[in-house]
């Protein structure tokens, strides 16, 4: 693994137990997925390059769109293969925009923040893998 994929995941380790808070990206105080993958960015490599706009937790329900996937087109490199330091995205349902975002650990593991629960790092099973959409790597990996 690279140096940066290294400080990536050790990073991400780091948030493991942040409390669950919707659209938080404070390590220890609170996080959603996304928070967790914003301040992993401001830790490894630098300031955001945009401000998360405002978001409900129903956002991808209402409004359709493919958010989550167009802003990491925008500042993360497509990937085909996942390696350990790349960013996945999730649909949680066939047909729905992606809307859930994880960073991979290890081969079968991710480290993400979802609701009713802390950061952790959770294997890779099939469910997760089923939902799998998309995956990107942070710049300069």
């Amino acid at each position: 693994m690279t140096d940066l994929r290294t400080r990536i995941v050790a990073e991400a380790r780091a948030w493991i137990g942040t409390p669950y808070r919707h659209q938080a990206s404070t390590r220890g105080a609170g996080a959603d997925c996304l928070g967790l993958v914003r301040g992993v960015w401001r830790a490894v490599i630098g300031p955001e390059p945009e401000t998360a706009p405002a978001y409900t937790p129903d956002w991808a329900e209402r409004g359709g769109f493919e958010t989550l996937r167009d802003a990491a087109h925008r500042h993360l490199v497509p990937v085909v293969i996942a390696r350990p330091g790349d960013v996945l995205l999730f649909r949680m349902h066939a047909g729905a925009p992606m809307k859930h975002i994880a960073i991979l650990s290890a081969p079968d593991h991710i480290i993400h923040a979802y609701w009713g629960r802390a950061v952790v790092e959770s294997a890779l099973v099939p469910f997760w893998r089923t939902r799998l959409a998309a995956t990107f790597a942070f710049p300069g990996v």
